[in-house]
């Protein structure tokens, strides 16, 4: 840094933070470390007595804060993010629409392992909403290697560190099984939870079809669903190892790829999902939802549900993945998803 006169720092950037008193009104910070001196600055900076200032000397080699900050939000914002105004080095970015976030981990790690600059998110794989903050990044010193940047656009690539996958608008039918219930001995208590989990991610329901444990008459029912426009078939019930439990045989009947049965989630260890197959579209994902589903708060249906609506095909390593976290401690007051599940 230098010592110049104040009258000559127009277009200078400060050095250190430049502190305003008035007694009894205020006393703070008139201009911050990183702000670009302007003609307007001038009289105000003389007025709390500073006639000479201390500004960034340009080197070779060398990017001031907010520089730097640029070239971190252009390798972390994806789209449906907004950023707002660089300010001492920081940089945030905000939802644009409702969706899943999804975090490039690998990348996150290796830019923050670099050292001087930081770059804090929400977790990825969980849903977010349009005006919700995502994501924050900052450059630590006021200045920082050129070198040390261009390593962080190597580790950027060309895909983003952030990504919003929007929910889409689909359609969903309901396959509830059980002798009890198709019978009418019971009352389907099932649906409608699963209704309104559906819909609190924009998915409309086409209906329910009530089927017993005959597992052809639950394949029937799912595909006729598919042929009615369905993107998406969710089966209720029969999901255990007994043997009347006939849901994942239909489930398997139906579908052309099954992903998994059973998952490192509790409560939702019972869970399935599937894929069924259409020439030039996207596949149509089957879940069998464990009875769990419908009397536990949170359950695996609450982790995977957003990212199928938004469109995501999880594999079989996505499951894998969910053990360290995927206890439920089944909290008096739930919390979820400001909570360690899922997480």
């Amino acid at each position: 840094m230098k010592l110049i006169r104040t009258e000559d720092a127009v277009g200078s950037v400060l050095c250190h933070d430049i502190t305003q008193i008035i007694p009894g009104k205020v006393k703070d910070a008139v201009f911050r470390k990183g702000h670009i001196v302007t003609e307007e600055d001038i009289p105000v900076l003389l007025s709390v007595g500073k006639e000479n200032l201390y500004v960034w000397e340009k080197q070779e080699g060398m990017l001031h804060e907010n520089e730097a900050a640029e070239i971190l939000r252009e390798v972390c914002q994806g789209e449906w993010m907004e950023r707002s105004e660089v300010k001492e080095g920081k940089i945030e970015l905000t939802a644009l629409a409702d969706g899943v976030l999804k975090v490039d981990t690998r990348k996150l790690d290796q830019m923050n392992g670099l050292g001087q600059i930081v770059i804090a998110s929400r977790h990825g794989n969980f849903p977010v909403r349009k005006g919700d903050k995502i994501a924050g990044m900052r450059v630590v010193p006021l200045v920082i290697e050129e070198e040390k940047m261009e390593r962080i656009r190597q580790i950027g690539g060309e895909a983003p560190v952030f990504q919003i996958l929007p929910f889409r608008k689909w359609k969903a039918g309901i396959v509830t099984t059980g002798n009890e219930v198709y019978r009418g001995r019971i009352e389907d208590k099932f649906t409608p939870v699963v209704r309104q989990k559906l819909e609190e991610y924009g998915v409309e329901v086409m209906g329910n079809t009530v089927c017993s444990d005959d597992a052809d008459m639950t394949a029937r029912a799912a595909q006729e669903w598919m042929e009615k426009g369905a993107d998406l078939i969710v089966c209720t019930g029969g999901m255990s190892v007994d043997p009347d439990d006939r849901t994942p045989l239909a489930i398997k009947k139906t579908a052309d790829e099954v992903i998994t049965y059973g998952a490192p989630v509790l409560p939702g260890a019972m869970f399935m999902l599937a894929y069924c197959r259409r020439e030039g579209q996207e596949d149509i994902p089957i879940m069998g939802l464990p009875g769990c589903v419908m009397y536990a708060k949170r359950t695996i249906f609450d982790l995977v549900l957003p990212r199928i609506v938004a469109g995501e095909k999880l594999s079989e390593d996505d499951f894998t993945k969910m053990g360290e976290g995927g206890l439920c401690l089944s909290c008096p007051v739930c919390t979820f998803p400001n909570c360690g599940f899922g997480k």
